[in-house]
């Protein structure tokens, strides 16, 4: 049973998660898009939303990034210039200083969004397990660094790589990649996943339109026609 349950939990959960990502984000965008956007509470307590939200939003950007760079980036486009246990401390150190940066400002946004009774009235449920989320990923994820330091051989870091390439290039059998991995670094895996899960269906759907954003830099320009 718990060979099965590893086995769904890394190996197929982890599709159903993008799945869901993917079509229940078209389908709020399709049929909910007054919905689609972040419920900002500015107009109700701006001092602490700009402080909290400012740290929590760079720190997690440069940590997401690291994701997808340090995570992503082909062995052989990195090993030439840099060894894993390099690779490693770099993680280490960008993700843990980001990291800290993002779950204090995370923490001064629940903090506010607890503490102040018009916001909390004003908050919806989803909104407060969404942020609880957040705040236990961070926390895993800067408990992960701590233990990475007992590991600088950069071994299970390049284990760790090849289970995220494995899903992306949907490898088979990839849940045993994590066969002996720390349960902190499990843990970390199957709840990352589960916020792709659940973000169709919150206000993490305005990341899309973030990213989406981008394309503002290569659109042409706007004419504007004098009478």
């Amino acid at each position: 049973m718990g060979d099965y349950f590893h086995q769904f939990l890394f190996g197929i959960y982890p599709y159903i998660c993008l799945a869901v990502l993917l079509f229940g984000s078209l389908v709020r965008f399709d049929r909910e898009q007054y919905t689609w956007k972040s419920d900002s509470s500015q107009l109700l307590r701006r001092g602490a939303l700009r402080l909290g939200s400012n740290l929590f939003h760079w720190g997690i950007l440069v940590v997401v990034m690291g994701h997808f760079v340090g995570f992503l980036a082909p062995h052989w486009l990195v090993a030439p210039f840099i060894s894993a246990t390099v690779h490693q401390l770099l993680a280490m150190v960008a993700g843990g200083v980001a990291g800290s940066f993002a779950i204090v400002g995370l923490t001064i946004l629940i903090v506010r969004r607890l503490g102040d009774t018009r916001i909390r009235v004003n908050s919806k449920p989803s909104d407060i397990l969404i942020v609880f989320m957040l705040w236990a990923q961070l926390a895993l994820g800067l408990a992960t660094v701590v233990l990475s330091a007992r590991h600088m051989d950069g071994v299970m870091f390049e284990q760790l790589t090849d289970y995220v390439k494995g899903v992306v290039t949907f490898r088979p059998n990839i849940a045993g990649l994590l066969d002996g991995v720390p349960l902190v670094y499990q843990t970390h895996i199957a709840l990352g996943f589960t916020i792709f899960l659940v973000s169709p269906f919150t206000r993490m759907v305005h990341i899309w339109s973030g990213i989406a954003s981008v394309f503002y830099l290569i659109r042409p320009y706007q004419l504007v026609r004098k009478r």
